[in-house]
C-alpha cells in the first residue's frame, strides 16, 4: 500500500498551545500555534476562550469539504469571533470566513470573522462584509472585544435557502484540489 502525498512537509508532531494534543507538525500549523500565542501572551484572552479547530462539514455536488475555523472567541458566554488561518492572498479568504462566521453556531451568526495568513489579517463585520480593520493588530485584544460585547450583533443564523447559500460558498471555497 503506498502512503498517500500530502503538500505539506511534516517535520512530525508538536504539542497544541492551547490544548497539549498531539498534533502533525507542519509550516501551517506552526503559524496556527503562533496565533493562539499571540491571543494569549499578547491580546490578553485566557486558553479557556479560545476554542481552537471547529469544524463545518459540507456536501455539495458530491464533494465531501471539512471547513476548519482554526480559532474561536469565546466572551460573556458567546463566540463572538472566528479566526481562519490561510496561506497567500487574504481577499480571496474573506467570503468563506464570513459564511462560517454565518453558520457555525446554530443560535446566532458571529460578529467578528478574521482571515489571516500569519503575517497579515483583516477584520471583518459578518453582517455587512466589510473590513473593519487591517493587520494583525487589529485583531481587538481582549479588552477591547469586551468593550466591544455590548454592541455587537448576534443575529439569528440563515435558515432555509440562505443557510444552504452559505454552506455552498463554505463548500466551493474550501474544497481541496491538490493532491488528489
Amino acid at each position: 500500500m503506498t502512503e498517500p502525498k500530502h503538500h505539506h512537509l511534516i517535520y512530525g508532531t508538536l504539542i497544541d498551545y492551547l490544548t497539549d494534543e498531539e498534533l502533525t507538525d507542519t509550516d501551517d500549523e506552526r503559524i496556527r500555534q503562533n496565533l493562539s500565542r499571540m491571543m494569549v501572551e499578547e491580546k490578553g484572552y485566557q486558553k479557556a476562550e479560545l476554542q481552537p479547530r471547529l469544524y463545518i462539514e459540507t456536501f455539495f455536488s458530491r464533494c465531501f469539504v471539512r471547513s476548519i475555523i482554526d480559532l474561536t472567541t469565546i466572551l460573556g458566554g458567546k463566540q463572538c469571533m472566528i479566526i481562519r488561518y490561510g496561506p497567500g492572498s487574504l481577499v480571496s479568504r474573506e467570503r468563506a470566513a464570513i459564511a462560517a462566521a454565518r453558520v457555525l453556531n446554530p443560535e446566532y451568526r458571529i460578529p467578528l470573522a478574521v482571515v489571516t495568513n500569519g503575517e497579515d489579517a483583516e477584520l471583518l463585520d459578518t453582517s455587512t462584509g466589510k473590513i473593519l480593520g487591517y493587520g494583525l493588530h487589529s485583531l481587538p485584544n481582549r479588552m477591547t472585544a469586551e468593550n466591544l460585547l455590548p454592541d455587537l450583533q448576534f443575529l439569528p443564523p440563515p435558515e432555509g435557502s440562505k443557510r444552504e447559500r452559505e454552506l455552498r460558498i463554505l463548500n466551493a471555497f474550501d474544497v481541496e484540489r491538490c493532491c488528489v
